[in-house]
């Protein structure tokens, strides 16, 4: 049975674990982990893909199997041996100013639990740990393999944390619950993300006689413009809103009276599923070279848009868990993008869910709700037990 006292005890313990990214550090609050989990018996690991940037997988087998089976076996389980993820993540953002009470001193005021990552996502990570702890009280054994991975990095992009771990095998399960999301809201959907940078190439000359010259500056305003103006062809989502284009850095020229003959941009594009990356960047490639032929396009991050049938076992069963705490379901899409995009590319379907308050992340003075943390427990746990694959 979950404990209320010995969530919010767990919850303030883990606030009070510096794990800021950047500079990125995990190792302590994966070294709590282990040793808690460790204390009720689960096997634990520790993995790093570079120093004290930590990842502690969790395993917990079916009454069929072993630790060290699931362990071993990694991409080569049978087709009987069904595994399930949980994965919330470690690292927090930096705390920044501001804050009116101290970011790593859990503190609770009116049932909420302040402090940095309260919401995004140690409050997730809390609830994860005291489920197991439940279902281990209650000597309850699941009919399938759970997997609890709380990673590092992923405030930066996963690629210390749940990219790796994907990508060498060390996770391979059949289905995946990303832990990090508000409000009990279930996530089957997000957009895609392309980040990219436009070089451009001007020419110099005195800035009183800008004919001489030709201005890069000027060339980046007409084609941002242009993108602006574009219209891309897109299906209407319900669950999402239209595709957006975020002009997120500008820069160019070396003197004020100099004509520029240099200037980059970054742009974030948000694309909804159904829409193409390479047809994107195709009119983007086309858009500027109608400008000038001296440009150069680079790609930083590329993440297709996901998205799973609402209908799937995943979500039937986390509502239903959800409803049987009084809980309304809350089915939608993200508009940023989410460690969900990196379980599509190995074909395994993924929702996302959480139990954090809306608005809260990245922000001054977060915070948890305490009886949201405790529901979220709950369900959980209602979840992890009733459980069934097809």
């Amino acid at each position: 049975m979950v404990n209320k006292k010995r969530l919010i005890k767990l919850m303030r313990d883990l606030i009070k674990i510096d794990s800021q990214n950047p500079p990125g550090d995990e190792f302590r609050i994966a070294d709590f982990v282990k040793r808690y989990l460790d204390k009720l018996g689960v096997k634990t690991k520790i993995y790093e893909f570079k120093k004290s940037r930590s990842n502690v997988v969790v395993y917990f087998p079916a009454k069929a199997g072993s630790c060290q089976k699931l362990i071993d076996q990694r991409g080569k389980r049978k087709n009987t041996d069904k595994t399930l993820l949980l994965t919330p993540h470690l690292d927090t953002v930096p705390a920044g100013k501001n804050w009116k009470i101290k970011p790593f001193s859990g503190e609770i005021l009116k049932n909420r639990i302040y402090g940095l990552g309260a919401t995004d996502c140690k409050g997730n990570l809390a609830c994860a740990m005291e489920a197991i702890n439940s279902i281990l009280d209650d000597k309850i054994i699941l009919s399938y393999n759970l997997i609890l991975a709380a990673t590092a990095d992923e405030e930066s992009g996963s690629s210390l944390g749940l990219i790796p771990l994907l990508e060498r095998g060390i996770l391979n399960p059949d289905l995946a619950v990303v832990l990090d999301a508000d409000d009990f809201k279930i996530i089957i959907t997000q957009k895609g993300l392309i980040h990219l940078k436009i070089k451009l190439k001007g020419k110099r000359s005195h800035g009183a006689y800008p004919e001489r010259g030709v201005n890069a500056i000027d060339i980046a305003v007409d084609i941002i413009q242009d993108i602006k103006k574009h219209k891309f062809c897109y299906i209407k989502n319900k669950y999402l809103l239209a595709p957006t284009v975020n002009v997120g850095t500008i820069k160019g020229g070396d003197k004020v009276n100099i004509v520029a003959d240099w200037c980059e941009f970054e742009l974030d594009f948000r694309f909804l599923p159904g829409m193409s990356a390479n047809n994107i960047i195709k009119a983007i490639k086309e858009i500027a070279g109608k400008h000038t032929k001296k440009y150069k396009l680079e790609i930083s991050d590329l993440q297709e848009p996901y998205y799973i049938n609402e209908k799937h076992p995943l979500v039937s069963s986390l509502s239903e868990a959800m409803k049987n705490f009084k809980v309304n379901p809350i089915i939608g899409g993200s508009e940023g993008a989410t460690v969900i995009t990196f379980f599509q590319a190995k074909n395994i379907p993924a929702i996302a869910t959480g139990f954090g308050s809306d608005g809260c992340a990245h922000t001054a003075d977060e915070y948890v709700r305490i009886d949201d943390l405790y529901k979220g427990a709950l369900v959980l746990e209602e979840f992890l037990k009733n459980y069934k694959f097809n």
